[in-house]
Formats: C-alpha cells, structure tokens, sequence
C-alpha cells in the first residue's frame, strides 16, 4: 500500500557530532560543550530545515573505563543537563520538537511528570521524553545503588512509572481554567483530580500543579528491543528509536511493535518507528569517504577500543589491534539493550582484527552508516520508508553543524524533489507535525463512559 505521509526526520545531538573524534574536527567548536550559543546553532538549523526535532541524549553520569582513552572523548564526560537545556531550547526557538532522556530508573515520577509539563507549556507544545530504564552500571553509584538494578526490575519500576507520570498529567482536564475575574473563580474544581496512585514501587498522591499540557501531554519515546522494551514501547511509545543495520531485520521489527499496539487499544498510526542512522555524505562518493577516513585517522587508538568496549561490555585495553576479537571477553548476559547486544556480538564473530573492527564500526557502526551521494543515501531512506521498514530515522551526524549543513545542502533538496520530505510545518506543536493523536483524559473519558 502505498505512503501517504512524509518521512519524519530527528537531529541526534552528541555536542560535537555523533563521531568520537568529531571535537578535533577544524569546523568544530571545541568550547561547544558549555556554551549554549553552539546548542541554539544546532537546533535553529535543524528548524530551518524543517525537521521535525533535536534530540538529546543523556547518561546521568561520567563514563567509566580506561582513563586515558575517556580524557580523549569529551561527549559522557562534560554535557549539560537535558531537561535544562531543554528549557532554555524551549523559549529560544519556534516550531522544533525537543526531546530529552530521562531515566525511570533514577527520578521519582512527581518530578518528571511535573519538568516535562513545564517545559512544554514554555515550548507550546513541543516536548518529548524519551524514557530509559538506564544501562550502565556507573549510573546506579551516583543514586544510592551498588550498581544497576537487574533488568526485569528496572523494566518492572518503569512501566509503574510511566503510568504515574501519565496520570498526573491527567490531573487538569481540559478547558479546567476558567479564569472568571467577575466570579474569583480561577479553576473548575470538577475538573482538578487527585491520582492517589499506591503502587509496587510508587507510591503519588497527586495531583500535579501545572495545567494540562498543550499536547495533552508531552510525546513520548523509547528504545528497546527485548520482550519488555517492546511491549513497553507498543503500550506508551509515540517514537520508538531502533537500530538500522538490516531492513529486513527493522521490518520485522516495525511489525512486530505495532501488531501489538491494538492488544493495548492503540492505533498502530500513533507510534512512528525512527531508526538511527550514521550519515556521511558527499558530492560524490569519494568526498563522503574522504570526510570518513578524516575523522577515523583523527582518532586515537584507545579511543576505538573505549569505543567498541562500551557497547560490547567488554574490557578491551591492552588488546592489540593487529589480533582478532577476544570472544572470551564477551558477556553471556547484557546488561542493557539485548537487541543491540545481539547486533554487535553478530558483528564482531566476523574474524577480523581489532583494529579493522574499530575502523568499519567508526564508520558503520553497528551497520547503520551511510556513505554517499546525495542520491543514494535518498535511495536507502526511500526504500526504508516505502517498504515500512521505517517512519522516519533519527539522523546521527558525525560532526556538528557540518554534517547537518551537507545533509541539508545535498540530501533534504532530493527527499523532498521525491515528495517524501514536508516543505513547511504541518502544525505548531509536536504532535501535529509528527501526526500524533492528542491522548483523552482519563478522568474526562471516565465521566463521558460513565
């Protein structure tokens, strides 16, 4: 059947670009980090372009590892909070959604339900929380945690707490301000509901005091690729974020979340699948492989064992590069993601060195790297969308802005020359644009059903 809705474009945001070494790179601002101007840069590009947001991801901690790779990738280890980054994002640019992660793992849900609602009232309609479980152990030190919780709990703790969060955000109807100077009347006091949440794990009296949301609530996102994280994501999830190395293994993805969204009484509409994808383009396909071996030669060689180290879980200093992947130092057992687990493990039984390892993955990832022209990069997002492997993608720009201005120079004028990209904004918040339903009040829905 045939699409008739655009692709949904996302900026991923690393301060200095999705690539380890992006910070040496000449066009790079070195003292981006904590300069916020470099941020607002960032974001008033991607809403020049019309995409649809900037997302932020986050660890609430320093990465942990070999301390002289770590003093060379600035990206975990000096970033801003997201939610206040978000907030100062929110009343400085106009149309651009703005997503954040925030951990269930680590907040109480009062708090997050009660940040998120701010935000979006400053932005008018244009936050989203991607919602994490959290998956390094490192976090669980900073939060009165020997390490992190085992995965069915934190998976458990994040479906009560997306559930709280949800139901505060229910606890002003809409229409509930009345604002009535000649009565002295500011709000219906039939249309303000206490949640009296007493849960496992929770325990939220409510209600929240900030008015509903101008989406109804702010949109949400999610990864994951276990039995949990896909029912998590088919029962809350407005984006699902994914890996992007094989369509036909994304398609069944794709298929399989949304078959599960009736069973929670969704619309399979309501949920876009976004894969991440690392973009290097160029005129020609010699210039784009050019910009990749520029940042792969800038790279220092602890840098690549940190690299594959942490999305492995394996401790790889002191191995040699010219050697093949110690298997031995694989885990049996992942702590966080086990579809991306899964992925790396497939990828890393191919035989080869370590040091060619650390190279195609500094380009590839875990396949999801592009290098191209304008048109066969367009080629591949068509053929994603079009066969219903994807919504959209999250893009993974090696180097920020560069990347982003290339892929808005020589990619964006051909996805939209196909009709498959939007020329303006649909709407004014999030969740117009992206094409999302605005959820019912559970307590306005109660009295109608009622």
């Amino acid at each position: 059947m045939t699409r008739t809705d655009k692709m949904k474009l996302g900026t991923f945001v690393y301060t200095f670009g999705f690539h380890p070494a992006s910070w040496l790179h000449p066009a790079s601002d070195v003292h981006g980090a904590n300069d916020f101007s470099h941020l607002l840069d960032v974001a008033k590009r991607s809403e020049a372009a019309k995409l649809d947001f900037m997302f932020m991801a986050d660890s609430p901690a320093a990465a942990v590892g070999d301390p002289d790779a770590l003093a060379r990738v600035p990206t975990k280890m000096n970033r801003f909070e997201p939610l206040s980054l978000l907030a100062a994002l929110a009343v400085t640019t106009e149309k651009l959604g703005l997503v954040a992660t925030v951990s269930t793992s680590y907040y109480e849900p009062y708090n997050v339900a009660r940040l998120f609602a701010s935000i979006d009232h400053l932005s008018h309609g244009r936050v989203c929380w991607n919602v994490v479980t959290s998956d390094h152990d490192e976090t669980g030190y900073n939060f009165n945690r020997e390490g992190l919780d085992p995965h069915a709990l934190r998976y458990e703790r994040g479906n009560e707490f997306v559930d709280v969060v949800f139901g505060l955000w229910d606890s002003f109807e809409d229409g509930a301000l009345l604002l009535d100077r000649e009565s002295g009347v500011y709000y219906d006091k039939t249309k303000h509901h206490t949640l009296n949440h007493k849960g496992k794990h929770f325990q939220v009296r409510g209600p929240l005091n900030i008015a509903r949301s101008p989406q109804g609530r702010p949109v949400i996102a999610q990864a994951g690729g276990s039995e949990p994280g896909m029912d998590m994501a088919a029962r809350t999830a407005e984006i699902v974020f994914s890996l992007a190395s094989n369509i036909e293994r994304n398609r069944a993805f794709y298929e399989n979340v949304k078959a599960r969204m009736p069973a929670f009484g969704r619309n399979p509409d309501d949920l876009k699948i976004m894969p991440g994808v690392v973009l290097n383009v160029g005129e020609t396909e010699a210039e784009a492989q050019a910009k990749v071996n520029y940042l792969i030669d800038k790279m220092h060689p602890d840098v690549g064992r940190l690299m594959l180290s942490e999305f492995l879980e394996a401790d790889l200093r002191g191995v040699p590069l010219n050697e093949p992947f110690p298997m031995d130092r694989l885990p049996t057992e992942p702590k966080g993601s086990r579809a991306l687990f899964e992925e790396l493990t497939d990828f890393v039984k191919s035989g080869r060195t370590v040091g060619e390892l650390v190279r195609h993955y500094a380009e590839k990832h875990t396949g999801n790297g592009i290098t191209g022209t304008p048109t066969q990069i367009a080629d591949f997002m068509e053929e994603w969308f079009d066969t219903r492997a994807a919504d959209g993608f999250i893009l993974m720009f090696p180097t920020l802005p560069s990347s982003l201005d290339d892929f808005v120079k020589l990619v964006l004028p051909e996805l939209r020359r196909r009709g498959l990209f939007r020329e303006e904004y649909e709407g004014e918040t999030l969740r117009e644009n992206l094409g999302l339903s605005v959820p019912t009040n559970r307590f306005a829905k109660a009295q109608t059903t009622g």
